[in-house]
């Protein structure tokens, strides 16, 4: 079970001293908008002055219990011991000196780590880099790459997220604010339908029925009359949709595309940005499906914070030629130290178990408060709470419980168009984290 490393009284959290957002707050947020390029969305102002496990700490002094946990990345918690120790000593060492020109042992070290979890068979191969969406850039070109340009489609899905960047966007659909503007697109990309629980493009009565639509329109509709499977190099999806709102597709639907695609000699593809390194209870959520992908794009939780992803695949795959693919900071070896310790913090507290039986636990505690009016969905401590107006459609009021939520001490933000994302560190406390969804249930209340 988690340890509690951390000078402050976790039970004395939250502790709003002063109403959000403070005066430094505000001074804070005035210069950021005059010097920082606002091309994203704050939730709400809240300045971050430093954190511990899964508390943070604003600069005026606030308390609050962190459910978002830098979105889904600080899975052992703010400033865990462990990491702070490696980051120093690393750093004392050397910096920097670029892993795809030169050697260096702490990477190999981790590529060796990352090659024991991965729920991959037989060879595998890893390559590092800098985000999220540079995994999902690299798993594109080497999935193209491989087939050396002779199968130029990909199969994607609606209600996807994968990156900002020209690829990742491209195989994005989650929100058109994402794309708007920026076209034209990298070609050869095709959205197919995904199974929502709620949501359900198809007239389905369950998940699974749903599932079993999504995989006749992707055979009967794309691969007869849009695209030949001959010609698809890679399905990619994430086995979890997070920015969509926290989707957990029905297993049927996850095993018969991946059988879909063996049978056509697709390249399968996970997006593990979010859902890896624990927060779905185990390392990787593609492990609750029973099938293995052929490559998988991780980089959020794997540094604890530090900037770094890696791309995981069998080995032959991950067969780009000499030249082909390289970066500069991938595998910076701070970040590298970083997220060994994590690993082990990970393994030595047991957080895997942990976060599948707090998230079924979490999940029992807001059905059985909020009754059928929302609907509450997810793997382990990556939970989401749909809120659902009385024709059962998105309701509009998110950005409201949201800030409420901030005002009374519960950092926590949304996905998809209304939906409450639950994602703490792995190392939240049980009554922590109950005390934070009573604060959660208590404002929805207020919009029975």
């Amino acid at each position: 079970m988690p340890k509690w490393h951390w000078p402050i009284d976790p039970d004395k959290v939250p502790q709003i001293i002063v109403e959000p957002p403070g005066p430094k707050a505000r001074e804070i947020v005035k210069r950021d908008e005059e010097v920082i390029m606002q091309s994203f969305v704050r939730w709400y102002p809240l300045v971050i002055a430093r954190g511990y496990g899964p508390v943070v700490e604003d600069v005026d002094g606030n308390l609050y219990i962190d459910f978002n946990a830098g979105i889904a990345v600080t899975n052992v918690g703010h400033a865990h011991p462990k990491v702070v120790d490696a980051i120093k000593k690393q750093a004392e060492l050397f910096l920097h000196y670029s892993l795809t020109d030169f050697y260096y042992e702490v990477a190999v070290r981790l590529a060796e780590r990352l090659i024991t979890i991965a729920p991959i068979s037989g060879g595998k191969k890893v390559f590092f880099t800098n985000s999220g969406t540079e995994s999902i850039e690299g798993v594109l070109k080497i999935a193209r790459g491989y087939f050396k340009g002779q199968r130029p489609y990909v199969i994607a899905f609606l209600g996807a997220f994968h990156g900002r960047t020209y690829g990742s966007m491209s195989l994005s659909a989650s929100k058109t604010v994402h794309r708007r503007h920026f076209s034209p697109l990298v070609p050869g990309i095709i959205h197919a339908p995904f199974p929502h629980p709620v949501h359900c493009p198809f007239k389905a009565s369950t998940a699974e029925e749903c599932g079993e639509y999504a995989l006749e329109f992707l055979e009967e509709w794309i691969f007869r009359r849009l695209v030949d499977p001959s010609e698809v190099a890679l399905v990619i999806m994430e086995p979890v949709q997070g920015e969509g709102g926290y989707v957990v597709p029905p297993k049927n639907f996850v095993q018969g595309l991946w059988k879909i695609a063996k049978e056509h000699g697709i390249l399968f593809a996970v997006d593990e940005v979010q859902t890896g390194f624990g927060r779905t209870g185990r390392w990787f959520a593609i492990e609750h499906f029973g099938v293995e992908p052929d490559l998988i794009a991780t980089a959020k939780a794997i540094a604890a914070g530090l900037p770094l992803g890696a791309i995981i695949g069998r080995a032959e795959v991950m067969s780009l030629p000499r030249g082909a693919h390289a970066n500069t900071f991938g595998g910076n070896p701070v970040a590298a130290a970083a997220a060994l310790a994590s690993l082990e913090v990970v393994e030595e507290e047991e957080l895997l178990h942990h976060a599948e039986l707090l998230g079924e636990e979490l999940k029992k505690f807001f059905r059985d408060e909020l009754g059928d009016r929302h609907d509450v969905r997810g793997l382990g401590l990556m939970i989401g709470v749909e809120l659902l107006d009385e024709k059962k459609k998105p309701a509009k009021y998110l950005d409201e419980v949201l800030t409420k939520a901030f005002k009374r001490g519960v950092a926590v933000i949304g996905a998809g168009l209304s939906t409450i994302r639950v994602a703490p560190p792995l190392v939240i406390p049980r009554d922590m984290a109950l005390r934070a969804a009573a604060i959660i249930t208590d404002i929805l209340s207020g919009y029975r």
